[in-house]
C-alpha cells in the first residue's frame, strides 16, 4: 500500500498544480524524485509533525490541497491539537495518510503503534476515514480525496486481503437469512472470511468506516451484528448503534484491545494476542452467536 501511495501521489503532483505534499522525514527518500521535479510542492519539515500539520493548514487556506504523511502515531496522536485547530477550527481540509496503524510497525515498539487513531478523529467533526484492505483500493480513494477540500484520513496497512473491492460502498460477500451479520473493515476481511467459512452468517466489507454506509447496513436487517476493525475495539459502536437504534439487535465489536502488549513480536503475533487472527475471531463469534 505504501508503494502504491507513493506512485499515486507522485502522479497527482504531476497532474494537478494544486496538490502539495508535506512530510516530516518519513518516506522522504521514496518521494525524492517527486521533490526534484516539484521542489515547491514537496515540502519536508523534518521531524516536526505538529509543524507539518500547521503548514498543511496554512497551505489549505491559500487554496492548495495538502497531502500529509507519516506513521499513524505521529500524524494523528502527536499532531492531534494541530488537527483540531489548524484544520478543523479553521474549517479547511487536508488528506492525512498514515502507515504503521495499530501494530504493523511492531518491530519498532509502542512508539510506532496507534490503535486509537480513528477513535481520536471521531472526537472531531467532518472527517472521512478510509481503511483500504488491498493496494488496488488506494489509488481511487486517494484520487477522489485530492479532488475536493474536505478532511480525509487514509489509513494504510502492511497487511492486505487477497482481493480488492474498489469504491467506498458496503460490499456483501456472503449472504445468509440467519439475521447474523459480520462487518469486516479494511484488512480484516480475509481473517473474517476464514473465521466464518462454515458459519451461517452474512459477511459484509467496507473500506470507509466514516461515513459508514449505514443505509446498506440497515438493509441487511441484522438481529446480531459483529464488527471487526483493525484498530481499537468498539470504535464504530456509536455509529452502528445509532444506525440500528430502531430495531432490536445485539452487537459485538472486535478490534485491538485496550490492554497494551509490551512484547515487540510480529504483526501476526499481535493479531493473535488481541484475538484478531482467524482462530480468535471465530471463538469470539461462536460464543456471541450462541448467546
Amino acid at each position: 500500500m505504501r508503494d502504491t501511495f507513493v506512485a499515486t501521489t507522485s502522479a497527482l503532483l504531476a497532474a494537478d498544480p494544486r496538490t502539495v505534499l508535506v512530510l516530516a522525514d518519513i518516506s522522504s527518500d521514496a518521494f525524492a524524485p517527486a521533490q526534484r521535479r516539484h521542489p515547491d510542492r514537496v515540502l519536508n519539515v523534518g521531524i516536526r509533525e505538529q509543524l507539518m500539520t500547521g503548514v498543511a493548514g496554512g497551505l489549505a487556506l491559500t487554496g492548495m490541497r495538502p497531502i500529509v504523511h507519516s506513521y499513524a502515531p505521529f500524524v494523528i496522536d502527536r499532531a492531534y491539537e494541530q488537527i483540531k485547530l489548524d484544520l478543523g477550527h479553521q474549517d479547511v481540509g487536508a488528506v492525512l495518510v498514515s502507515i504503521g496503524g495499530s501494530y504493523d510497525a511492531s518491530a519498532e515498539g509502542y512508539t510506532h503503534q496507534s490503535p486509537g487513531d480513528v477513535a481520536l478523529l471521531d472526537t472531531l467533526e467532518g472527517w472521512t476515514v478510509h481503511v483500504p484492505g488491498h493496494p488496488d483500493e488506494v489509488p481511487g480513494l486517494l484520487r477522489a480525496a485530492a479532488r475536493h477540500d474536505d478532511r480525509v484520513y487514509i489509513r494504510l496497512s502492511s497487511g492486505a486481503n487477497r482481493a480488492a473491492y474498489p469504491g467506498n460502498d458496503l460490499t456483501v460477500l456472503k449472504r445468509s437469512d440467519s439475521g447474523a451479520v459480520v462487518l469486516a473493515i479494511g484488512p480484516m476481511l480475509d481473517a473474517v472470511l476464514e473465521a466464518t467459512r462454515d458459519l451461517d452468517v452474512t459477511v459484509a466489507y467496507s473500506n470507509t468506516p466514516r461515513p459508514l454506509d449505514t443505509g446498506a447496513l440497515v438493509t441487511l436487517r441484522p438481529a446480531e451484528i459483529v464488527v471487526v476493525e483493525p484498530y481499537l475495539a468498539g470504535t464504530s459502536s456509536r455509529v452502528v448503534a445509532a444506525a440500528l437504534s430502531h430495531v432490536p439487535h445485539r452487537e459485538l465489536h472486535l478490534g485491538v484491545s485496550r490492554t497494551e502488549q509490551r512484547h515487540y513480536g510480529s504483526p501476526a503475533d499481535h493479531a493473535g494476542w488481541h484475538g484478531l487472527d482467524p482462530a480468535g475471531l471465530r471463538a469470539s463469534m461462536v460464543a456471541f452467536l450462541a448467546g
